[in-house]
């Protein structure tokens, strides 16, 4: 009883707190708040917390608690979905409701929230401007006319929709505080909301400065005003920095930066420090502090990662596919445990002491108690040099190759294995989007085997590759494929070979013949002592906010009251504001310092407690003999010489499989993508009921 009332409570307290913080955010704009605001300001500067511990409890404390509470609900939330009978209510919302190249696929939740977060845009634009337009009256100093200074008064207040974008925009790629994974929403699928808060902040932004310059211009004091550092009000110089330094970073984000030149894409983003603080600068505390929450949160969750990463761990042994595709066989201890579609961030330090990448794991926890797998195509220059070091140590004369170590982080996946609500699951794969697909049958596989469940989903598996050497990559659910027959693993294998021709092949020959080609090699573990954790318990992630929550307060206080003359507090004295916007780097600064022993002391006990790492045996190649193959009945299909017909494929489902319920998981390139969110889109639209549900979910398998 309580296992399921806890959360309910919990599931209230946090629709509470987002409510309250919202409507923060909505009347903040308004002439009633800016009174209010100013009133209680007052009456908080001589208490022992100030003004700053007003800031702090209005706009930090909510986020905070919304961290804490969502990482202990998460803690208590099931593995295993309640599977519910019948169709759920709200699972046409998360279907496409708009298709496009450009716009990609959007569902109609997150058409509504665009929606919802553009109208609080326009609401504090018209709140903002309605006000200063009404007081506005000609500017003698800047010998400025009424609409060149209304134009000024809107690129101000453009700058504030920037901030306010600025506010969300660090939530959506939080990992192991990751606000949104209360919603369902991965780390993974989560980015493109980054991206889109980061282009509108950008837009505003990029508005407000060269609007700003153009109004200095008409009224010829650019030169005056441009290089202006002051000792209090808005610092120019730093906006300027931190408008370019901006601009930098979302140019190399750019899709056709970013996919050619990783590396120049990851090392620019890192200027987000530069960023961050001449924001400071340029804005001043008062306006940062709306900012800094996701900032905060951001910073913990970087140093909760940079130490989870720790200590360094070993390769036991690497596939390479005729693909160009390698499988990492990596320690693992036993106690941790994934669900599918997990992914886990990979740094090679001998390729590169500072990139990380994100890999599918392809492997299941249930199966494998002791070791991971992920599977990489060879197609960047990271992956490419990859590659290039495990053939270089498979052509060398040793019997074992010696140890490459590797840095892990992660693994970061769904709470709950949501796909075993439904009745049937199709899934779409194209090429290396296979790689989330072969966790979630090996799980399926484990859950029959261990009959856990009283009911699991029929599966058909449409794989689409270029070549028929890429079938290969199915080959850690071999036994799968060979070994059972479809009645009983309930999975069907559809395989497409789009640019090659061959006839009388079945997938198991084909699968057989690739697999004999794959070549493994076992590399030397002697001197790895650690295998990979994962991340801490929720329940210490909660507790390390909450803790660091505390710790900032404490040390703005101190700072505030050793730096700032008491009597400048209770008057209204001007402290410099570089020295006000600097005690808030300081006691930032002073709590990861002090934060970090706790974490360190938690990864210290576990890594203690750890047994010696069991290293299984890695590598055996499916063991079957041709004849074997072709005596075995075919239930599985590969055509070739043509792409998957998905309007054929969604018709022939409910008859093929069966079930009402269906779900729909694609991952792949985005023109397949866009083709079956169509089709999806079109099966459950119209006011007729249909006789199958199909709920379209989008994986990513590169970020």
């Amino acid at each position: 009883m309580a296992r399921t009332t806890l959360p309910a409570v919990l599931k209230v307290l946090m629709a509470l707190i987002f409510a309250a913080w919202v409507s923060l955010w909505l009347i903040k704009p308004t002439q009633f708040w800016t009174r209010e605001w100013k009133a209680a300001e007052d009456l908080a500067r001589p208490t022992l917390f100030g003004y700053y511990g007003l800031n702090f409890a209005v706009y930090i404390f909510p986020l905070f608690a919304l961290a804490i509470l969502g990482s202990i609900y998460l803690n208590l939330k099931p593995r295993e979905p309640i599977r519910r009978k019948g169709r759920r209510v709200f699972a046409g919302f998360s279907n496409p409701l708009v298709v496009n190249s450009l716009l990609g696929i959007l569902s109609s939740i997150e058409i509504v929230a665009v929606f919802l977060f553009m109208l609080f845009l326009a609401w504090t634009f018209y709140v903002r401007i309605s006000s200063d337009f009404k007081k506005l009256k000609p500017d003698k100093a800047l010998k400025l006319n009424l609409w060149q200074l209304k134009y000024l008064r809107v690129a101000t207040r453009f700058g504030l929709l920037a901030e306010a974008c600025l506010a969300f925009l660090l939530l959506p790629v939080l990992r192991g505080l990751a606000v949104f994974r209360i919603l369902g929403i991965q780390f993974e699928a989560s980015i493109r909301y980054h991206i889109w808060l980061g282009t509108t902040m950008l837009f505003c932004a990029t508005f407000h400065g060269v609007s700003t310059l153009f109004i200095w211009g008409v009224s010829h004091y650019i030169q005056d005003e441009m290089w202006k550092w002051q000792n209090t009000g808005r610092i120019y110089l730093a906006g300027e920095i931190c408008l370019l330094t901006g601009l930098v970073i979302w140019i190399t984000a750019l899709p056709q930066i970013r996919r050619r030149q990783f590396e120049i894409f990851y090392y620019t983003h890192h200027l987000y420090m530069v960023f961050l603080l001449f924001f400071l600068f340029h804005a001043g505390d008062r306006h940062f502090y709306t900012v800094f929450p996701g900032i905060f949160l951001f910073g913990l969750d970087k140093l909760l990662r940079i130490i989870q990463s720790r200590p360094e761990t070993c390769i036991l042994s690497a596939r390479v596919f005729p693909s160009k595709a390698i499988e990492l066989i990596l320690p693992k201890d036993p106690g941790l445990k994934y669900t599918p579609t997990s992914v886990l961030f990979l740094k090679v330090p001998s390729i590169s002491k500072y990139q990380w990448h994100s890999f599918s794991i392809i492997s299941s926890s249930s199966v494998d108690a002791n070791s991971m797998s992920i599977l990489i195509k060879s197609e960047g220059s990271w992956t490419s040099s990859l590659l290039n070091l495990i053939q270089t140590e498979q052509k060398s004369d040793a019997d074992h190759m010696k140890c490459i170590p590797v840095a892990a982080e992660g693994p970061y996946g769904p709470a709950s294995m949501d796909f075993l609500r439904y009745d049937s699951l199709l899934l779409v794969a194209g090429g290396i989007g296979i790689t989330p697909f072969l966790s979630i049958l090996q799980e399926l596989v484990a859950a029959q085997n261990s009959g856990r469940y009283k009911f699991l989903p029929k599966i058909q598996l449409i794989f689409a590759v270029k070549k028929v050497q890429d079938i290969c990559l199915l080959n850690s659910i071999s036994p799968l494929i060979f070994n059972q027959p479809v009645e009983k693993c309930h999975l069907k294998v559809k395989v497409y070979v789009t640019q090659e021709e061959q006839s009388g092949v079945t997938v198991r020959e084909a699968l057989l013949y690739e697999s004999s080609r794959v070549q493994t090699v076992n590399f030397d573990i002697k001197s790895s002592n650690h295998a990979i954790t994962g991340l801490e318990s929720p329940l210490w992630m909660a507790a390390v906010a909450g803790i660091s929550c505390i710790l900032f307060l404490i040390f703005l206080i101190i700072f505030n009251h050793i730096f700032i003359p008491s009597q400048e507090k209770a008057t209204k004295g001007k402290t410099p504001s570089l020295v006000v916007d600097l005690l808030i780097i300081c006691s930032f600064i002073a709590v990861l310092i002090c934060i970090i022993f706790v974490p360190l002391f938690i990864r210290w006990r576990r890594l203690k407690k750890q047994n010696p790492p069991v290293f299984p045996k890695q590598g055996k190649v499916l063991e079957i003999s041709p004849a074997e193959a072709r005596d075995t009945l075919e239930e599985h299909e590969i055509h070739f010489g043509r792409r998957p017909n998905f309007e054929e494929i969604f018709a022939k489902f409910p008859n093929e499989i069966g079930g009402s319920d269906i779900g729909v998981l694609v991952c792949g390139p985005e023109a397949m993508k866009e083709s079956v969110a169509s089709i999806c889109q079109h099966k459950c639209g119209g006011l007729k009921a249909q006789k199958a549900n199909f709920s379209f979910h989008s994986l990513s398998f590169a970020l």
